[in-house]
């Protein structure tokens, strides 16, 4: 394992021009460094791809959950009506969503059939050790949409919990999957289910950087900013929308706000010295930043539209890497004000 140095300032890796100096960096030894913060629930396991140089294709990264056989709930999933001749098999993204979670195993459903109108009889999935059900159909309409369509089952009860339907765009049929697969966790566990949000992640093939964007399990991915220069710190808005990142075209760290849907960008913060490690405001309504504008790096609020940013810390420290609290109510920083980084609010 070889020693990593990497800027705990702006999360850069060292070599070639930094803004920070050398007094920045520290050996971080078999130790994942600076990636972009994760909110793990007990509901999902994310896996962060790091942005490393690759050599070749990339790899496709799979995850095993395990441990958790005990509480695993046995489902059924009935192959979708229609599904054979659409271009997403949605019963099988569904499956995978709900497995990957690590609270859900699939129950074999051979031999079966049955869709969002079907009263099955629940005694043959009992028989099938199965605690749950779910089956529905796709519809391709004349206008080139797609029509799709699902109820979902409680064996162990006998009862009826719902369904939904969507009418969409092929270009939308995952989309449809992870939402059904939201719908089944939330009767099932509880819990909102994350399968209809997405990732944003880094790339480095050679000397290009790609921005991604990606649906949860990592499919679907389209680039959303290329450039020969290091981008890092994707943050999402709240309603996810937009992505802020850091960018290094203009030779130093900038941060920009991407719209998601268009594509456009805008520069949000392009100040003297290093802009770095953008969060939302739960709210959506401003961000905090780091910037060096003032000499050493410390925390500014700025409007998500830009203009002029407040201040928010007044040490010689270096400040960085604010997080907000779900009410908005206070921010969590890192800070060398104590000799070493640790966590301040």
């Amino acid at each position: 394992r070889r020693p990593i140095q990497a800027c705990y300032h702006c999360r850069c890796l060292s070599g070639g021009r930094h803004p920070h100096g050398a007094a920045a960096f520290q050996d971080m030894n078999s130790e994942i460094f600076r990636s972009p913060p994760l909110h793990l629930a007990r509901r999902s396991l994310v896996a962060a791809l790091a942005a490393a140089p690759l050599s070749g294709a990339l790899a496709q990264f799979r995850v095993e959950v395990s441990g958790v056989g005990l509480t695993q709930l046995p489902i059924a999933l009935v192959p979708f009506r229609g599904e054979e001749g659409a271009p997403q098999k949605i019963s099988a993204i569904v499956r995978a969503d709900l497995e990957r979670s690590g609270r859900f195993r699939g129950v074999d459903t051979a031999g079966q059939a049955m869709d969002e109108s079907t009263r099955p009889d629940l005694s043959t999935w009992r028989q099938r050790a199965a605690d749950a059900l779910a089956g529905g159909s796709i519809t391709r309409l004349p206008d080139g949409r797609y029509d799709v369509r699902f109820r979902l089952w409680d064996v162990v009860r006998g009862q009826d919990l719902g369904g939904q339907g969507y009418v969409l765009p092929q270009a939308d049929l995952r989309l449809a999957a992870h939402k059904i697969a939201d719908y089944i966790y939330e009767k099932l566990t509880g819990e909102q289910g994350v399968f209809s949000t997405r990732l944003a992640y880094v790339t480095k093939t050679g000397s290009r950087h790609t921005l991604w964007v990606a649906d949860s399990d990592g499919e679907n991915a389209q680039a959303a900013l290329a450039s020969p220069e290091p981008i890092i710190s994707p943050s999402w808005s709240p309603n996810g929308a937009q992505l802020a990142y850091v960018s290094f075209e203009a030779r130093k760290p900038v941060i920009y706000v991407h719209d998601v849907a268009s594509g456009r960008r805008r520069l949000l913060a392009n100040f003297r010295g290093s802009n770095s490690a953008p969060a939302w405001s739960p709210d959506g309504r401003s961000l905090a930043v780091t910037l060096s504008r003032d000499g050493g790096s410390q925390l500014y609020l700025i409007s998500a539209s830009g203009g002029e940013p407040r201040r928010l810390t007044q040490s010689q420290s270096i400040d960085t890497e604010p997080v907000f609290s779900p009410d908005g109510a206070s921010i969590y920083f890192v800070s060398d004000r104590g000799g070493a980084p640790q966590i301040y609010r």
